[in-house]
């Protein structure tokens, strides 16, 4: 019998200890907090993110000339792209050190993010992206205050809200397990931009982080960011139930569609929710139009990035450098109203427009294509009907505008 009590009594002493291990190895740091739907900064204030995306694994050469010409665009933040070595070569401890150093010397906050998950479905991937950050803990600890981690990018290519909760409720203990106590922030599943599955599974996904320090981030192009129906929704499903969010990666246009950028970033500022545009430079195989600059040092702006930097809700007017950084309680930024857009200007002798190529994009509607007509031997040679006037007033009444003839 006193064999039996001792035996128990040594397990009871074991759970115990195995439990205070657990809660003392993610025990909470002065670092960024999650408070409902805001996030604080290591002073208890209020830190609204502003900043754009570095694509920095693939150009790890280029890190001493963006990170100042971010901080002096108006960044706030830069979310930094990592490789854990799946698919393209492993960013070190050492190197990640490099960058949250540099980051801190331009006054930017880190969010470190794994690129190689991106639209993967199994867990396996994720885990490993939650890993490749317990492997480069040591570049992290002590860092709270300055550095958030994404654990990994558009985790999840298909738009389910259980399997994308189920995956996570793994891959945080793993960091937290591991005594990092930073922010955690979680991406959408549906390539970044199901942003409804905060609202459906994302209060699972919070409860299974011991510190109650995670938020999540919407990706906006052409679903998500589509137009300010959508947005509002995504924004407004996840404050719903109280969560945090904040839009990842947006652009002013895709591949999948046109993007209201305007309206992401009105609204972004109405409700207080941080924002990161995609990208600095760097971008190819198609959708190079993302680029916000021409150059690294960002001395030559593209339109989409001009309005990122000095548009009405731009970085210029509505960035807040992080309080950690400047000691003080910032103000709050005033929600700026936009004026009316004046309509485009012609010229009364030719007949052409004052008029910017994004605009001219967004009033492009559905239309019809006349086939390839001026390339043909003759109009009807592949069976196209001959262009006459009346099919020309048909397609108007349609109100199938523009025509495309190639």
């Amino acid at each position: 019998m006193k064999k039996v009590v001792s035996l128990v009594c040594m397990l009871v002493m074991l759970v115990s200890m195995l439990g205070s291990f657990s809660v003392g190895a993610a025990s909470p740091v002065n670092g960024f907090q999650v408070s409902g739907t805001k996030l604080l900064d290591a002073n208890g204030n209020e830190f609204v993110m502003r900043g754009v995306n570095h694509a920095h694994t693939w150009y790890k050469n280029q890190l001493q000339t963006v990170i100042p010409a971010l901080a002096k665009a108006g960044c706030n933040t830069v979310r930094i792209v990592l490789s854990n070595g799946e698919q393209w070569t492993k960013d070190t401890a050492s190197e990640v050190s490099q960058i949250i150093s540099l980051c801190e010397q331009n006054k930017l906050i880190t969010v470190l993010e794994v690129h190689d998950a991106t639209g993967y479905n199994d867990e396996e991937s994720l885990l490993a992206a939650a890993n490749y950050f317990v492997e480069i803990k040591n570049a992290l600890i002590g860092k709270e205050d300055t550095v958030i981690i994404n654990i990994a990018n558009e985790w999840g290519g298909t738009w389910d809200s259980a399997a994308w909760a189920n995956a996570y409720k793994k891959a945080i203990p793993v960091i937290r397990n591991a005594g990092l106590t930073h922010t955690i922030l979680v991406d959408s599943t549906g390539w970044g931009q199901y942003g409804t599955c905060i609202k459906e599974r994302g209060k699972e996904v919070f409860e299974a982080d011991v510190l109650k320090n995670t938020m999540f981030a919407v990706h906006m192009y052409g679903y998500a960011g589509k137009d300010e129906a959508t947005i509002k929704s995504m924004i407004d499903g996840a404050h719903s139930q109280g969560l945090a969010v904040c839009v990842g990666e947006f652009g002013w246009n895709h591949s999948d569609g046109d993007v209201d950028e305007e309206a992401i970033m009105r609204y972004c500022q109405q409700k207080n929710v941080g924002w990161l545009a995609w990208s600095w430079k760097g971008n190819g195989g198609g959708v190079e139009y993302l680029d916000m600059a021409y150059d690294w040092s960002g001395n030559s702006l593209s339109e989409w990035g001009n309005n990122v930097v000095n548009g009405t809700y731009g970085l210029k007017k509505t960035s807040q450098i992080c309080s950690v950084f400047t000691g003080e309680t910032p103000n709050p930024t005033p929600i700026v109203t936009l004026p009316p857009t004046p309509p485009p200007t012609s010229n009364p002798q030719t007949g052409m427009r004052d008029i910017s190529a994004i605009d001219l994009v967004k009033e492009i509607r559905i239309g019809w294509n006349l086939g390839n007509t001026l390339d043909a031997p003759t109009e009807t040679a592949w069976g196209n009907p001959r262009t006459t006037k009346a099919m020309i007033d048909k397609v108007k009444e349609m109100a199938l505008m523009p025509l495309e003839c190639l």
